[in-house]
């Protein structure tokens, strides 16, 4: 069982940022398939667009959760930075032994399949294929 807390957003305040900044988003994209169907320019649809997400951001960040958020997301940053990627050639090499093993196990299970068909079919019920 696991002890992780559930974060919730507790402040009224926070709650109204969050839900203008939800509103906001959903505005932007009306906003945009409304200005693309009009067939005004296609930069005026995407301003729309990024007003609305970019009022969403500064919304969220004015937030607990969402310096939270943010936190968060830095972090992980952070993280995937410290991974150690393999180079070129080990991953030629490990894809090449996971191909390897695929097809020994397919060639296995294959072989084990026919061994039962026989057994079963022309032994044991002495049905011919």
């Amino acid at each position: 069982m696991s002890n992780q807390s559930v974060q919730t957003v507790g402040n009224p305040g926070d709650k109204l940022k969050v839900v203008l900044a939800v509103v906001a988003t959903i505005a932007g994209l009306v906003g945009f398939f409304y200005l693309k169907g009009q067939n005004k320019p296609a930069l005026v649809a995407a301003g729309a667009l990024v007003a609305g997400l970019a009022f969403a951001v500064l919304l969220l960040w004015t937030s607990t959760s969402g310096r939270d958020f943010l936190g968060f997301a830095k972090e992980a940053v952070r993280e995937t930075k410290k991974v150690v990627w393999p180079t070129r050639k080990e991953a030629t090499q490990i894809t090449g032994i996971v191909f390897a093993f695929v097809l020994v196990m397919a060639i296995f299970l294959w072989g084990t399949d026919k061994i039962l068909e026989f057994t079963l079919y022309d032994v044991i019920l002495g049905w011919k294929q």
